[in-house]
């Protein structure tokens, strides 16, 4: 009998992501009898809509940024147009393989891939394609999926993964939305050619994250000619003769333009799992609520990743899917993922790293225990030119001890020099252990050693 024919297993993990199948390979590895299903391309997001796509056309914007400085360094040649039909090619395919990987990867580790769609018809059986399987444990990892706002009209644009689906790039684009993937997407275009506007509901972009990044990073965007307009809430969206026109519930008519692209948040992909039938609970926005260990409210059923609504990045997935196996399958009773000091990196232009407590967490925190220190200066890169971009770095501490709590910068390379200094604050650093290492001159990443 092959393992597909047996329809008993240890655990059941419903979602082929990255958070999804790190689980099952780690509790694989652990000897426990265990099954992914997915029933669209191994990966999830990350793979295949997010991350590592995402980063690839962030490189080709890289490219496009260091052509417009080369005449500085003495080259006269320059980008001679770009291809983006020939880069999609190519990043498809790069895609592809790691879809096929993943699927080795499963079976090397001895984790049976039921590919389908899953549904609970009890807590403890899952339906796939027709046929059902159980389990004693079961993981709920199917990720999320961007929003499309409900105004009339809102189908004529796209979302996140209609970007990637995009053969051609659009002359015109209105990005509606002002986080993560409002911002990067809104650079991505431009920088290969694109007519860019970015419209925001409130008064500036990354909202959640500390101020002295949504302004630097404003300020960047329009140095680049990317429009931002504030304070505008899409009312309908309508194709016209000369391309899609957005109005605003103040009146504004914004556009024409060939492409509107929605950024405007993720929902939770918990429809159609039968997790009534499960006894799962969710939350008011549709996410599945889970306690530190990943538990939902039925004992035997967990969830990680972006599906319970916890930072939605997919480092914590893998993480909290690996830490998870490790508790429930090697021995280790207290094992799970720590929220807190999370570093993450935004891919705007210039890029942006933060990790820890925003100074306004940190003040409501600590009070007036308090210090921060900043920096802004001009890159060594940005040197021989006329044309210069900002790089600006902030770091919080708190108490006596003025123990760095939170780290925020924005610029040329913060998104590789992050991780380290991401390990030093979680082992409790402070701004005197920064002080005394010396510095790596010339770089930017010297400045946060020396911050007075």
């Amino acid at each position: 009998m092959s393992s597909k024919d047996d329809p008993n297993y240890e655990l059941i993990v419903v979602g082929g992501g990255s958070g999804g199948l790190a689980h099952a390979q780690r509790a694989a590895e652990y000897g426990v009898r265990t099954a992914a299903v997915e029933s669209d391309r191994l990966g999830g997001t990350c793979v295949n809509v997010g991350c590592v796509p995402k980063k690839v056309m962030w490189y080709a914007a890289q490219h496009a940024h260091h052509f417009r400085y080369a005449a500085d360094y003495g080259f006269e040649s320059g980008a001679n147009g770009h291809d983006w039909h020939r880069l999609r090619e190519r990043r498809d395919a790069y895609v592809k393989r790691l879809n096929g990987i993943y699927e080795d990867k499963l079976g090397s580790r001895g984790v049976t891939y039921l590919r389908g769609h899953g549904r609970f018809v009890d807590p403890h059986t899952l339906l796939v394609d027709g046929r059902e399987y159980r389990a004693r444990r079961f993981v709920i990892a199917t990720g999320g999926r961007p929003i499309v706002p409900d105004i009339p009209g809102a189908e004529f644009g796209i979302t996140s993964d209609g970007f990637f689906e995009l053969d051609e790039r659009p002359g015109r684009v209105l990005v509606a939305g002002s986080g993560y993937v409002a911002v990067e997407l809104a650079g991505v275009f431009r920088a290969l050619g694109s007519e860019v506007r970015i419209v925001v509901r409130k008064d500036g972009v990354l909202r959640g994250f500390d101020p002295m990044l949504g302004g630097e990073l404003m300020q960047a965007m329009r140095g680049d000619g990317i429009d931002i307009d504030v304070r505008v809430v899409p009312s309908s969206l309508e194709r016209t003769a000369g391309g899609l026109v957005m109005t605003a519930s103040d009146g504004r008519r914004l556009g024409p333009v060939d492409c509107v692209l929605w950024a405007v948040g993720r929902a939770a992909n918990t429809d159609d799992l039968g997790l009534a039938e499960a006894g799962v609970e969710l939350d008011d926005r549709g996410f599945v609520p889970v306690d530190k260990f990943q538990q939902t409210n039925v004992e035997h059923i967990f969830a990680l990743g972006d599906v319970t609504g916890a930072a939605a990045l997919t480092p914590v997935a893998i993480a909290a899917g690996r830490r998870l196996a490790d508790r429930l399958y090697g021995g280790m009773p207290e094992r799970h993922l720590d929220y807190g000091l999370i570093p993450t990196v935004i891919f705007s232009h210039p890029p942006i790293g933060t990790v820890g407590l925003t100074e306004d967490q940190a003040r409501a925190a600590y009070g007036d225990e308090v210090k921060v220190y900043q920096s802004a200066f001009t890159g060594m890169f940005y040197a021989l030119g006329d044309d210069k971009q900002r790089t600006a770095m902030k770091l919080v501490t708190a108490g006596d001890t003025e123990r760095i709590v939170g780290c925020h910068a924005i610029g040329d390379g913060v998104d590789e020099m992050l991780q380290g200094f991401a390990v030093a604050i979680r082992m409790g650093a402070t701004k005197a252990d920064f002080d005394d290492t010396v510095a790596i001159h010339p770089t930017s990443a010297e400045e946060l050693v020396t911050m007075r």
